[in-house]
């Protein structure tokens, strides 16, 4: 650990002379190894809210008249930061991704999502939230990975609930390496950041409604050996953002040293990076392991304590860079594993208690612990099937998982009580 501070440090120092200075007012910066928004701290809490382009569509998935109800929920409760998928790529009537997408080909795009992204990013705008919009996914669920190796002319991937999570991380290996993967996800990425908002006239590079670009969901290497490979591509994406947008903040998306093949240090060099400006962790108790779906509330102390010493270790990291550090997805599942709205959630309260705890009496100490986004907005809708099927309200658990796994809903009170008093918290942060 002490070898990998002390590579930090030299890191640091060198980020440090070239720290991004105030961006113009609306925009959120990094001053110091803090955010600010508006002139003024800012720390946060958020939500994930992936499917929010597509409801705010006018197509299929389309319910603007729902947006605007989840958004105004939000906002009552002090929810103001949205992470939310830019968009799904390939085919539609897949089991288990989500549909429908916005890159069916590479360059060919569904302009209802489009339309979807411009009217979302409006209406947060008018309620003064932030979006922070991933553009890729390592994970089936929206294609990524898979759908750009694929028109890269490594033919049909495979797919998890096809082959099994081991064969399918194999096959995703192959993207570290993939030029030309990476060179069409690159031409996303120009297309996307080279827009315009049709409803506010605004380019999305001065739209202070974005605060951060986000390289993808979970971007993993999925292989020991591919690291540098790993490390190098997403230096050249941080590298292109830049080049492309100089107002807003970007992440990496990484789940921390679990989705760097468990290399603390690799996670460390990605985040040194001058173009990277804040870093990310996640947490999942029970996909880590670390709870049982039988005894998710007396695993809940071991749950507790591992997720400290994983948090402890990466804040020291970011102590060294001076940079500020989210956890923008964790997750608990509702009690005794069950999915229906009325099963309690009080491992679920005790989990996310904990974790709030955490940032925040790190926050109020002056750390870099700045902001979190749970994972994630259920809102309004009514699961209607434990697989997801096409017509279904969207819930926060993406199509490859038992609706109502991991969402919270505007009915779950408890759990909302919870997320109300880490908001009044946050907001007193100085």
């Amino acid at each position: 650990m002490k070898k990998i501070l002390l590579l930090v440090a030299l890191a640091a120092f060198v980020a440090g002379c070239e720290q991004k200075q105030a961006e113009p007012a609306g925009f959120v910066s990094v001053e110091n190894g803090h955010f600010v928004k508006g002139g003024k701290p800012y720390y946060y809490v958020g939500t994930n809210f992936w499917y929010g382009a597509i409801l705010a569509s006018e197509g299929q998935g389309g319910n603007r008249e729902r947006l605007v109800k989840e958004l105004d929920e939000m906002k009552r409760m002090g929810i103001d930061n949205l992470r939310i998928l830019v968009g799904s790529d390939g085919e539609r009537g897949v089991k288990t991704k989500v549909e429908p997408t916005l890159q069916v080909k590479p360059g060919v795009y569904n302009d209802t999502i489009l339309a979807g992204l411009d009217y979302l990013l409006m209406e947060m705008g008018k309620r003064q939230m932030v979006a922070v919009l991933y553009l890729n996914n390592s994970w089936e669920w929206s294609g990524g990975y898979g759908f750009y190796l694929e028109h890269a002319g490594l033919g049909k991937q495979p797919r998890p609930d096809e082959v099994g999570y081991q064969a399918f991380m194999e096959a995703m290996a192959q993207y570290a390496t993939n030029d030309k993967a990476h060179q069409l996800f690159y031409d996303y990425v120009r297309f996307i950041l080279g827009r315009t908002n049709r409803y506010t006239g605004l380019k999305y590079t001065d739209d202070p409604a974005i605060m951060s670009w986000q390289i993808g969901n979970e971007p993993r290497a999925f292989r020991k050996e591919a690291l540098p490979a790993f490390e190098k591509w997403l230096a050249e994406a941080s590298a292109l953002i830049r080049s492309l947008d100089k107002n807003h903040l970007i992440s990496v998306g990484s789940e921390g040293s679990w989705g760097c093949e468990n290399d603390l240090g690799s996670w460390a060099r990605i985040c040194a990076d001058r173009n990277i400006d804040y870093c990310n962790v996640h947490l999942w108790p029970y996909n880590w392991g670390w709870a049982k779906p039988d005894s998710l509330i007396e695993h809940l102390p071991r749950a507790c304590a591992n997720t400290k010493e994983y948090i402890d270790r990466h804040l020291a990291v970011c102590d060294s860079l001076n940079k500020p550090l989210v956890m923008e997805e964790f997750g608990y599942p509702r009690d005794g594993f069950k999915f229906t709205l009325d099963t309690p959630t009080k491992g679920r309260d005790g989990y996310y208690k904990y974790v709030f705890s955490l940032v925040a009496d790190n926050a109020e100490s002056g750390g870099h612990f700045a902001g979190c986004n749970f994972w994630g907005w259920g809102g309004f809708a009514k699961p209607q099937h434990k697989q997801w099927q096409v017509g279904d309200d969207y819930t926060n658990d993406p199509a490859q998982e038992a609706q109502g796994l991991n969402s919270v809903f505007a009915s779950d009170t408890t759990t909302l009580a919870v997320v109300r008093e880490q908001v009044d918290r946050m907001s007193k942060v100085k």
